[in-house]
């Protein structure tokens, strides 16, 4: 273990709550791993004041920052610049240095993909996927989605919030094909009856982060043959896994695409390749399972 000293580089999480978060364990014990002098801390920050954590960030010169509900739209407004990722998203969840420069960064929808791909060979492109929620961590999701090939369903209580995540999502699918030649993935709107035609649900919204969260759709849409991911990692197994466990589905929750756009945001800052096999284990997550 390095002791820090007055040299140690600091980065940190941003969130409202963070106390649960498991990034603190992820990027320490990759620092660990690879004997850089850097530490990692969860920093508690109250709804609305996103913008005074970066300030915050340049004062005492934190070198990384991570950040997550409900912070991820207002450090976008606060950053120095925006990747074309978190430009298109409007939503950051990364804040690196570039000399006296921030720039946000957005690295859920590679995580997301990663995930899926390691810990249940899912590869997206053809299959109908359904995205509940329209903030920045399901846009992400639905561009990254859409980008590879999928047909997407954004199911939000919002409509509008719902026609601008999927119109980011169509965006996205045409000018990958274009760009590619391969599969066109597409994004609409829709309502929660498309869960039940869908190959991939995707929770994308914080219902069954508390006790006593309804389910974010109802249990009886779903069947065996679908994959049913929380982007919800505590509890580790939340009430819609449990439904849709018992409907026969296979499920995933979100400690995967938390760990791989960790190790995005750890090569980021650092300029070293992350030791996946380190954080995960730091999280108890088994990735040879997988």
């Amino acid at each position: 273990m390095i002791v820090p000293t007055g040299s140690t580089r600091v980065a940190g999480v941003i969130g409202d709550p963070v106390r649960h978060s498991l990034s603190p364990a992820l990027h320490n014990a990759a620092f660990a791993e690879l004997g850089l002098d850097w530490t990692y801390l969860a920093f508690e920050v109250p709804a609305g004041q996103g913008a005074d954590a970066v300030a915050a960030m340049r004062v005492l010169g934190i070198d990384g920052l991570s950040v997550t509900m409900p912070h991820k739209d207002t450090v976008a407004a606060a950053v120095d610049e925006l990747s074309p990722a978190a430009a298109l998203l409007g939503a950051v969840n990364c804040v690196r240095r570039e000399g006296d420069r921030l720039i946000g960064e957005n690295t859920d929808g590679a995580g997301f993909l990663r995930s899926l791909r390691t810990q249940a060979a899912v590869d997206p492109a053809g299959l109908r996927t359904v995205v509940l929620g329209a903030g920045g961590a399901a846009r992400a999701v639905i561009v990254a989605l859409a980008a590879d090939g999928a047909l997407v369903t954004v199911v939000n209580r919002s409509p509008d919030a719902a026609a601008r995540a999927a119109a980011l999502g169509a965006a996205a699918g045409g000018a990958a094909a274009e760009a590619s030649g391969g599969p066109s993935g597409s994004a609409i709107v829709g309502g929660a009856k498309a869960v039940r035609d869908a190959d991939v649900v995707v929770n994308a919204t914080p219902l069954g982060m508390t006790d006593g969260d309804p389910l974010p759709v109802d249990p009886a849409l779903l069947s065996d043959g679908q994959l049913v991911v929380d982007l919800i990692y505590r509890p580790e197994r939340t009430s819609l896994l449990e439904a849709a466990a018992e409907a026969g589905a296979t499920t995933l929750n979100g400690v995967g695409m938390l760990l791989y756009q960790a190790a995005e945001q750890f090569t980021m800052w650092t300029g070293h390749d992350a030791p996946v096999d380190a954080m995960a284990a730091a999280v108890g997550l088994d990735l040879a399972g997988s």
